[in-house]
């Protein structure tokens, strides 16, 4: 085997999920983080089709679904706060037999925990130039600290320092919108639901997986700059009815807020040299797509099985990682983009649309035929790749 020594960057979702199946291939990673310590905090992610059986495969299903949210109802909500519709929350998002969906901090824990023991990580540090030799890369780190490693994975997200390095600037595609996501005191009483107010233009939701726990907010609004301060939060939602005001307090004493554009990554080759991307750094969906964390697993189980599968060989193993996760994430992508949309309410006539379809559904004698037909899209997407099987050593 060649190039045994990986460095990946990265520890939140993607880079242990590699890490895990790079040991199980017989490879030796280190694994870079510039925060202190493992991240905590995020918003809750699905897990779905092909990515529950990488969980599987891994062997770390049953963790994962232990750690459920369990969430019950999704409910609509006018602005004075009476109820529009309640509904079933599995039945609502579409999952199906094995389908996840679990807090993004309990995932990474899960992941961590189960390569702690074999996997190198390096908290509080970071890449600051890369080198590539004949033999490897020699990596400088912020530290000071200057090694060698035989390949180097970019998972350090949307905003890859990575990508940047070894692609340049690449231009983000602005799907028209922006997220702000922050935990708020759960004044709601909120347990296991997740409420929903629209307005034109702009989507408040917050939920909560029971009632000792932090509320989770989030503000979306349409938006035709891709760069914009979160400072605008108090404008873009100023006037709205519901909890709003009470959430926009929250929001300026919140710690821990994630702002960003609605945005995708598309990239016509996710290698340079000894440098390959994995994950969001790669082919970020964005997170109307809620296909992020999924793209992410599936995509490191086929990174670590093309490269143990070329033994070591990188040109070969980046090559096959590309054919065959492409088509996967290029559906992906495309859900991703309708999604985007979606997130954001038109105008007042196709808000009352929606809104009486969702207060008749209940009542509809074919509401599961229906639902199911809205979220075919989501399954086909999911489940677009036919998974490869790779020989690794059992999962501890």
């Amino acid at each position: 085997m060649t190039n045994r020594e990986v460095l990946i960057s990265g520890a939140g979702l993607a880079g242990p999920a590699l890490a895990h199946q790079l040991v199980r291939h017989g490879f030796a990673p280190t694994v870079v983080e510039r925060a202190p310590a493992l991240r905590d905090g995020g918003y809750k992610v699905d897990v779905r089709g092909a990515a529950t059986e990488v969980l599987k495969r891994m062997g770390l299903f049953e963790a994962a679904r232990a750690a459920h949210t369990g969430m019950r109802h999704v409910t609509y909500v006018r602005r004075d706060g009476r109820r529009i519709a309640r509904l079933d929350a599995d039945l609502l998002m579409g999952r199906r037999n094995d389908d996840l969906e679990v807090m993004r901090t309990d995932l990474t824990r899960i992941l961590y925990d189960a390569t702690a023991g074999d996997v190198e990580y390096v908290f509080g540090d970071s890449i600051a130039t890369m080198n590539e030799v004949p033999d490897g890369v020699d990596v400088t780190f912020d530290s000071g600290v200057v090694r060698r490693f035989g390949l180097v994975v970019g998972a350090d997200g949307l905003r890859s320092a990575t990508r940047r390095a070894v692609m340049g600037d690449v231009p983000l595609r602005h799907l028209g919108a922006h997220i702000a996501i922050f935990d708020a005191p759960n004044d709601l009483g909120l347990d296991r639901e997740e409420v929903f107010y629209t307005e034109p233009g702009r989507m408040v939701f917050a939920y909560s997986t029971g009632p000792s726990a932090p509320a989770k907010v989030g503000l979306v609004f349409g938006s035709e700059s891709p760069v914009l301060d979160r400072s605008v939060l108090a404008e873009r939602f100023a006037g709205l009815g519901w909890q709003v005001p009470r959430l926009l307090e929250a929001l300026r004493a919140a710690d821990d807020v994630y702002f960003d554009s609605m945005g995708q990554v598309e990239l016509p080759r996710w290698s340079a040299g000894r440098v390959v991307l994995l994950g969001d750094a790669a082919y970020c969906p964005s997170p109307a797509a809620g296909q992020g964390t999924s793209m992410a697993l599936v995509g490191a189980y086929v990174l670590a099985g093309e490269l143990a599968a070329a033994a070591g060989e990188h040109r070969t193993a980046f090559e096959r990682y590309e054919s065959v996760l492409r088509p996967y994430v290029e559906q992906n992508l495309a859900f991703g983009r309708k999604m985007a949309g979606d997130m954001v309410p038109g105008g007042r006539l196709s808000l009352a649309v929606r809104n009486y379809g969702m207060r008749t559904l209940k009542y509809h004698p074919l509401k599961r035929q229906l639902i199911e037909r809205i979220t075919r899209p989501l399954h086909v997407a999911a489940n677009a790749i036919e998974l490869p099987s790779y020989p690794m050593a059992p999962a501890v």
